[in-house]
């Protein structure tokens, strides 16, 4: 395995994980490929992704290329001499990059494969109220998360897990299964399953999510609202609008939510004790909200918000 030279392809804290643990397993790591350096915050500083960070911190040698066609990325690339080429969480690769070493290019996908291809696999499992996902490995082809699965590992989603929550456990899952199949591709004890032979009836994808898909629809039952909110808790956050009797609109996001049992309330009609509880009615039950933000101020649970705010009869959601 120490012979094995690999390119590490990563962005996000997502990929950190394998990256570590790649180097913890003694696998000789000759490069990692990231996203150029960012301006974020208020004073726009550049900023390293968290696979820089931890590159530098290993001292591994990094790449950022801008154009991944660059002739010159592409040039430095070969000179690597790279025997396999490990992607998680990077984006897509043209062949003249996947093709490139001989032992071929494999990705770590946050979903058992065929199931929620795309951008967004672990928001998008919890949206649709799955409690089961899980990590695939698999090699790079033209159409993208469509290659050969090489290995997979299913991870439960609990009643109350979230976005966040999920992303964690496949991050360490993940990091597991990169290793389980550098192992079999050093020692060339690799099967290859094509995603055709998974006998998937229906597919589900996992597009990218934009804020447009992120704001709630009253009018759907409570299962569905409580599953997106969760879904997309903490980010993208699923939001709404607060209309107050005084004509008051506010942004509001929403982090978690609790279905009851009673149906009081219609659809976006809201009833608050001014202590520790807001109702949201739905189609079906309604909804306490237990976890939100209201625009301008900082995230927080509801009995800390009405410490400091007076939710007023008559507001409605929608």
């Amino acid at each position: 395995m120490n012979n094995l030279r690999i390119i590490f392809m990563g962005t996000p804290g997502f990929a950190t994980e394998s990256l570590q643990a790649l180097i913890n397993n003694g696998f000789n790591v000759v490069g990692v490929i990231t996203a150029p350096d960012k301006p974020a915050g208020r004073g726009q500083k550049l900023t390293q992704s968290p696979v820089k960070e931890l590159a530098l911190k290993l001292g591994l040698k990094v790449l950022q290329p801008v154009n991944l066609k660059d002739p010159a990325f592409l040039e430095e690339l070969k000179n690597l001499s790279p025997d396999l080429q490990i992607v998680v969480a990077f984006r897509m690769l043209p062949e003249s990059v996947w093709s490139l070493p001989p032992k071929g290019s494999f990705n770590l996908h946050a979903s058992l494969l065929p199931q929620y291809r795309g951008a967004a696999p672990i928001n998008w499992a919890i949206i649709n109220g799955e409690n089961e996902t899980g990590v695939s490995t698999f090699f790079l082809k033209h159409e993208i998360d469509t290659g050969n699965i090489i290995l997979q590992k299913k991870v439960p989603i609990l009643p109350d897990d979230t976005a966040g929550s999920v992303h964690d456990k496949l991050m360490m899952t993940g990091a597991g299964l990169v290793i389980e199949t550098a192992k079999a591709i050093a020692t060339g004890n690799v099967t290859e399953t094509p995603q055709d032979n998974l006998n998937a009836t229906t597919l589900k994808n996992a597009p990218k999510i934009f804020k447009d898909d992120c704001k709630i629809d009253w009018n759907i039952p409570a299962s569905g609202i409580y599953n997106k909110v969760r879904g997309l808790s903490p980010y993208p956050t699923a939001w709404t609008n607060l209309y107050i009797p005084d004509g008051t609109e506010l942004g509001l996001k929403v982090f978690f939510t609790r279905i009851t049992s009673n149906k009081t309330l219609k659809p976006g009609e809201t009833r608050c004790d001014g202590k520790k509880s807001i109702l949201a009615g739905t189609a079906t039950t309604d909804i306490e909200l237990t976890d939100i933000q209201l625009a301008g101020k900082k995230r927080m649970p509801i009995e800390e918000l009405l410490n400091g705010f007076k939710w007023q009869p008559g507001a409605v959601l929608k």
